[in-house]
């Protein structure tokens, strides 16, 4: 059975390589003491016709939700620190064009399941606003781009 979940896992990240995305966000929270709230997601992404095929990754990774779009788009999206570090550690031996944001993510959700944003040191904050950057420098372009600066000016940190 090994090696039957290992080719499955293998597809499941080439999928990902493919019709996925690794994205670190940052959600503004005026219920917070810094003001925010970091996200991290995997998302993988489907005709809806073909939806079958992100229940069963659901299946085989034991984690997530299906969400269905107005456009004909379904998503599977996988989030939480913990969820999504063990994920991308499963897919990680098979992954070959997002190898970098994957191993940012790992890193940054290392240090956000274990510190709370509120007791997180300079130094830490700073490593997760480089490593929020390493992922969306090597995503494809959104189009809300909030500055480097900016995140952390919001997080009062200097620039």
């Amino acid at each position: 059975m090994g090696s039957r979940l290992d080719t499955q896992v293998a597809y499941i990240a080439g999928f990902l390589d493919g019709d996925g995305s690794i994205m670190l966000q940052v959600k503004q929270r005026s219920d917070t003491k810094r003001g925010v709230r970091f996200m991290a997601t995997i998302c993988l992404y489907q005709d809806t016709a073909h939806a079958d095929t992100l229940t069963w990754m659901r299946e085989i990774l034991g984690v997530g939700y299906i969400a269905h779009r107005n456009d004909g788009i379904t998503e599977l999206r996988i989030n939480g620190f913990a969820s999504v570090k063990r994920v991308l550690t499963q897919l990680q031996p098979y992954v070959r064009f997002k190898y970098v944001q994957l191993a940012a993510m790992q890193q940054a959700c290392t240090i956000l399941e274990t510190t709370r944003v509120s007791k997180m040191s300079e130094q830490q904050l700073r490593e997760v606003v480089d490593l929020i950057y390493v992922i969306k420098n090597h995503n494809y372009k959104s189009s809300h781009q909030l500055t480097k600066d900016t995140l952390l000016l919001r997080l009062g940190l200097t620039p």
